[in-house]
């Protein structure tokens, strides 16, 4: 695996840097891990007045792309407002890109992929390189099935702090899991403490992103079909209904689960979580047959229970809770970008103040 070296890949940086705005590395001033006010930068470069302050970070997930933002936007008002911010990676993800766009800071990664702006004059978009990272393996994923519990937990409630026995109470969990799932998570900057040593989200927005960058809803035991309705909306009830007569837990989500608690679209694919084996007296009953194309209800056996954790009817169905919602909807079909939005919107109807105060 390679890996980055803060020494040895600042050279990389720099001449990776001149090269995107077409200078010598001889016209750079450069101070390595230089202290600005109360945080410390891995490199300030100086190109003659075009001042850059960057970190550098061995991964390009949410929650390392996170601490970097707010380190260089620390450091960058530091020195005032000739100062760019420019966070560095090995390869910046999706969600990367979309946090560093949200909080105005510049990018780069090593892969040759990069987003350059802030200044008059300047504005540099290169994208398309592949990953000349990729780890082989299986990285630890503190997003696991099992481990997403505690994410879930805290997410339903960001505002609330709670202390390692609630969590692992109201999670299902023994508490010596939780405590190394709580531990990890708080070395990644994902939580902060209080004076009791409650926890909660540090940045419950970034941590919602890297649950969900982490996430696959593949994983899942899904099995797609087709049942005779007018309308998604009559589909998800008439399954909702038939399931609670042979006394089954489900829930909805995907697009179906964003209509239920924000109805601002119609679908078609209905898709619901049930936790445990469906009796084939159901399957006749719904006549479902099962295909994946022309598919308009996807039934799936969820691959940890946790998923129904915060679960509550909206419009007589029971449908899983909105942070599930919007996990699961990550690469859905039909229009489920433009649900997610509108999700994040009335989980964080402040976002953008809290995305320049907490980054």
């Amino acid at each position: 695996m390679k890996e980055l070296s803060l020494e040895s890949d600042s050279r990389k940086v720099l001449v990776h840097l001149a090269d995107l705005l077409d200078v010598g590395t001889e016209a750079a001033t450069v101070r390595s891990n230089a202290k600005l006010g109360s945080s410390e930068a891995d490199m300030v470069v100086d190109f003659g007045g075009l001042v850059f302050v960057v970190e550098i970070k061995k991964k390009g997930d949410a929650a390392s792309v996170g601490q970097a933002i707010r380190h260089v936007l620390s450091g960058a008002d530091a020195l005032g407002s000739k100062a760019l911010p420019l966070v560095v990676v090995p390869y910046m993800g999706d969600v990367g890109r979309k946090l560093c766009g949200e909080a105005r800071v510049s990018w780069l990664d090593l892969s040759g992929n990069a987003s350059l702006s802030g200044r008059p004059g300047l504005r540099i978009q290169i994208e398309g390189k592949p990953n000349r990272f990729k780890s082989p393996g299986r990285p630890q994923n503190l997003f696991a099935p099992k481990s997403a519990r505690i994410t879930r937990r805290l997410l339903m409630s960001p505002d609330t702090a709670l202390t390692q026995r609630e969590l692992a109470e109201q999670s299902g969990l023994d508490e010596g899991f939780t405590s190394r799932i709580v531990r990890e998570m708080e070395s990644q900057d994902l939580l902060i403490r209080d004076h009791k040593g409650a926890v909660r989200a540090s940045n419950p927005r970034l941590l919602l992103e890297a649950w969900r960058e982490a996430y696959d809803f593949n994983k899942h035991q899904i099995t797609k079909g087709h049942v005779a309705a007018r309308s998604g909306t009559e589909l998800i009830n008439t399954v909702a209904r038939q399931m609670e007569a042979h006394g089954l837990i489900y829930a909805a989500t995907g697009l179906a689960g964003a209509w239920l608690i924000n109805p601002f679209a119609g679908y078609r694919l209905a898709i619901l979580y049930h936790d445990e084996s469906l009796p084939d007296k159901l399957i006749k009953e719904l006549n479902f047959r099962e295909e994946s194309r022309g598919a308009n209800l996807w039934l799936v056996r969820p691959n940890d229970s946790g998923v129904f954790q915060g679960s509550q009817e909206r419009s007589k169905v029971q449908c899983v809770h909105p942070v599930q919602v919007y996990v699961d909807l990550k690469q859905h079909p039909e229009r489920a970008d433009e649900a997610s939005e509108a999700l994040l919107e009335m989980l964080f109807p402040h976002d953008q103040a809290r995305m320049e105060s907490n980054l």
